[in-house]
């Protein structure tokens, strides 16, 4: 690819037009546009090396391309960039929420393209900056990381294909779930790992060492960022890191001798050992033996036949399981040279030694493991693992200590479980004969007092379940006494018994508590057919409780769509009541979008996926349902996400449903959830499908920006979101209403439609809103879209200090969540 310069080689520039280029100071990169394939009229926005090599290292517009080459890269005034088409319409913008007096663009040496206020002394105070949002290519001085503040994430994806740029299938980063390791992702599902930092390199890449070329480091601010970092130790050498449309980590280096990139190491796949939990829980793997995985001293395949035709994925169990409760006894088996299993469920420690590490270990009954955080200088830091060893690799050289705990019994016992180091074999035999004689007596001793134990507190507690006609009898008069549905009035609804649901949540324990509400609490649990539930449980002192219960059971029994959460059934018995739903593995939205940790899980595409899917619901609720319904209580708590993320509506508390044409009621009962209630309902007690269309639209906008519409703060006015959304929208810079955690990888068009529909769901006159089937079809991207009013409860407010104290704080939510009822 050749490009021909024209408009002089200055590297600060206001616009630049398809055929001319912008050339950094000394002549190391180019800027311009470009198509990646001969014959392509696709071009494309980028950054390549000038003096070296057309090789692209940045892409601006990679999900739209323009189709000629008419495109135009211009500096708006308050210092964003955006790329126009033959239209004049945006295509991709820089999303910065800082404004400048005299904003200028420049391509700096290292290949960064900033934008700055040319009224700033301070030259590298970016408004933005083109290395916050790589490509593929990490470039000396760039970010592979993340702020721990703002939750804003740097990463490489791939090109779909060396002639596409556009998002490939391929994500490396840096795990933010653990203690600092980078990950290889495909599909989002990782298949590689770094292992953590250890002080000098990554514990899985033995390869990565010092070297006269550059030098590396892994940055903890522990109040701000997390970030891998490289730099060039001679600035007349060339080398960058790429991730390859095959999922590929290498880096390169530029030799002049062959005027080529010459391959200096491979740092991803390289081998069956190098995929992610190749030989499954507490496996290791080591790729010079035959088979190349075995378990853990101690451990034994979970499916020996499994194993006998190769496949280790399912990982091994340990043959004499941990004491929960009394764990003293316990020692740990050291394994050398290895890359350090996955640090997902782990703790840190900067300041402690490894005898220290050892003792926090041996008291905590759930710690399986632990190792030095940091091996320079002999060693400092402790890392805890909790749970499974995943992903763990014999190494030849550059490996690591761990120091993983065993029952004490095993310590005696090699891998073919035989007793070893025995003193001589009288005493194994004397062994023999008290085990087989004392053993057998004392497990009977033990199982006939259980059953005299069980026997005894079974009636009392939880009592026998419907072992007769008289108890059936009974169980549908207590429906009758709470205003449920008969059996003889078709229920459609399976009952379950108290001792199932006992059983599936292990007595209600509080390691399988979800949460709880003003209802009581809810619990998760799992079906002897290995189905996992969520129980929702009501508290016998919550009349709150007792109204959501009836409602909901009338309600969903009879709403049956993908976008809704299923109930499974009800348990009503002795003096319990409970729902037994399906379990979402994902908890609810609000656990994800107002999270700074977790937020980046949730790019543009799926969090645009929720907003249609949430649509969805509402639209079946008011509209294709048996009963026409109002939600009154659509809020981020009660969406729930399944593993996909596929949202779900939940808690029908306070639904209420209409017969004929009626879609409007009257209350003077207000209940529901501050910040989401439509004014007239908050004010007045009507409400409508309307006021589910507000309620929509309020999610929509905290699902787009990250921030709650309650509690929201903004330092040039004392608007709620809903204001601030709806002012930016008026002065034309929605955009800047998008949670930075989502990145550039945008389609600009669908954001900017969803806020403009966002805004027209929250208007003051519910008459002015779309109808939840209009508001579909104005998210699919059909008809021109008025404008909107002004939303509801748009003046501003007189903040507190004290309000603005408790608006900052975290909120903690749980997966199921009870709707607060709140005076007028």
């Amino acid at each position: 690819m050749a490009l021909e310069v024209m408009g002089g080689s200055t590297s600060t520039f206001q616009s630049v037009r398809d055929g001319q280029t912008i050339v950094s100071t000394t002549g190391n990169f180019e800027l311009g546009f470009f198509s990646p394939a001969t014959g392509s009229n696709n071009r494309y926005l980028g950054i390549w090396y000038k003096k070296i090599s057309a090789t692209i290292v940045w892409v601006a517009n990679r999900e739209a391309p323009l189709t000629d080459s008419s495109g135009v890269l211009q500096v708006t005034d308050p210092g964003i960039l955006v790329l126009l088409n033959h239209n004049k319409s945006i295509i991709w913008s820089s999303n910065t929420s800082r404004s400048a007096e005299n904003p200028v663009a420049q391509l700096l040496d290292s290949g960064n393209l900033v934008v700055t206020d040319g009224s700033d002394t301070d030259p590298e105070n970016f408004l933005w900056q083109s290395f916050d949002y790589p490509s593929d290519t990490l470039l000396p001085g760039m970010k592979l990381g993340w702020n721990k503040v703002t939750g804003f994430s740097r990463h490489l994806t791939s090109w779909s294909s060396p002639q596409d740029p556009s998002l490939g299938k391929y994500t490396y980063e840096l795990d933010r779930r653990g203690y600092g390791e980078e990950i290889l992702k495909k599909d989002s599902v990782m298949i590689w790992r770094t292992g953590p930092w250890n002080g000098i390199r990554f514990s899985g890449t033995p390869h990565l060492t010092p070297n006269s070329i550059f030098t590396y480091n892994l940055v903890f601010d522990d109040h701000d960022e997390e970030y891998y970092i490289f730099e060039l130790l001679n600035s007349s050498v060339y080398s960058r890191l790429i991730l390859t449309p095959d999922g590929r980590v290498q880096r390169y280096t530029w030799i002049d001798t062959t005027q080529t990139w010459g391959f200096l190491y491979q740092t991803a796949l390289i081998d069956n050992c190098d995929s992610y939990a190749f030989c499954g829980p507490n496996g290791a793997c080591s790729i010079d033996s035959s088979p190349v995985c075995r378990c853990l001293n101690g451990f034994q395949p979970k499916n020996p036949k499994d194993w006998d035709v190769v496949d280790w994925s399912n990982g091994c169990v340990r043959r004499t399981p941990l004491n929960s409760v009394n764990c003293s006894g316990d020692l740990f088996e050291k394994y050398s040279a290895v890359k350090l299993p996955n640090t997902e469920q782990s703790w840190f420690n900067r300041s402690m030694n490894l005898k220290e590490c050892e003792m926090v270990c041996l008291k905590n009954c759930s710690c399986t493991a632990y190792a030095n955080l940091d091996i320079t200088d002999g060693g400092s830091g402790c890392l805890l693992w909790f749970g499974n060893l995943i992903d763990i690799r014999n190494l030849t050289v550059n490996g690591q200590d761990i120091y993983i705990r065993m029952a004490a019994s095993e310590l005696g016992l090699d891998h073919d479980n035989t007793v070893i180091n025995a003193k001589d074999s009288e005493s194994k035999k004397v062994r023999i004969i008290l085990c087989g004689t004392l053993l057998p007596t004392g497990l009977l001793i033990v199982g006939i007092a259980l059953v005299f134990y069980c026997r005894k507190k079974q009636p009392k507690k939880y009592g026998k379940m419907r072992s007769s006609k008289k108890e059936d009898s009974e169980l549908t008069s207590r429906e009758e006494d709470l205003g449920l549905p008969s059996k003889k009035e078709d229920f459609e609804l399976p009952l379950f018994d108290l001792a199932t649901v006992v059983c599936a949540t292990d007595n209600f324990s509080e390691s399988s508590k979800l949460g709880e509400g003003g209802f009581g609490s809810v619990f998760k649990g799992m079906l002897k057919d290995g189905q996992e539930i969520a129980v929702k449980r009501l508290s016998k002192h919550s009349t709150q409780g007792l109204d959501e219960f009836k409602n909901e059971v009338t309600h969903i029994v009879k709403l049956q769509h993908r976008n809704l959460v299923r109930l499974l059934g009800c348990c009503i018995q002795e003096d319990e009541m409970m729902l037994i739903y399906e379990c979402m593995p994902n908890k609810s939205l609000d656990f994800f979008i107002f999270d700074q940790r977790r937020s980046f899980l949730l790019d543009w595409s799926k969090r645009f996926d929720i907003i249609n899917g949430i649509a969805r619901g509402i639209l079946y609720l008011h509209q294709d349902s048996r009963l026409r319904v109002i939600h009154r209580d659509l809020k981020a708590g009660n969406i729930l996400l399944d593993s996909e993320f596929n949202p779900k509506i939940s808690d029908f508390g306070l639904a209420r449903s209409f017969g004929g044409n009626e879609t409007k009621a009257e209350t003077n009962k207000v209940v529901g959830t501050y910040g989401y209630m439509s004014p007239e309902y908050a004010i007045d007690g009507f409400y409508s499908i309307k006021s589910d269309v507000y309620s929509f639209g309020v999610l929509m906008l905290e699902i787009i920006s990250g921030k709650r519409n309650r509690g929201f703060l903004h330092p040039g006015h004392n608007l709620n979101l809903l204001g601030h959304a709806w002012n930016l929208h008026t002065e034309g810079r929605s955009i800047e209403l998008l949670a930075t955690s989502v990145g550039d990888s945008i389609n600009l068009q669908e954001v900017l439609r969803a806020i403009h529909v966002g805004v027209l769901c929250v208007q003051q006159n519910p008459q002015d809103r779309p109808s939840m089937s209009a508001a579909v079809l104005m998210l699919s991207g059909e008809g021109v879209l008025p404008v909107p009013q002004k939303p509801g409860f748009y003046n501003e407010r007189a903040l507190t200090e004290l309000q603005v104290h408790s608006s900052s704080q975290a909120c903690s939510v749980n997966m199921l969540t009870s709707t607060l009822f709140e005076p007028r």
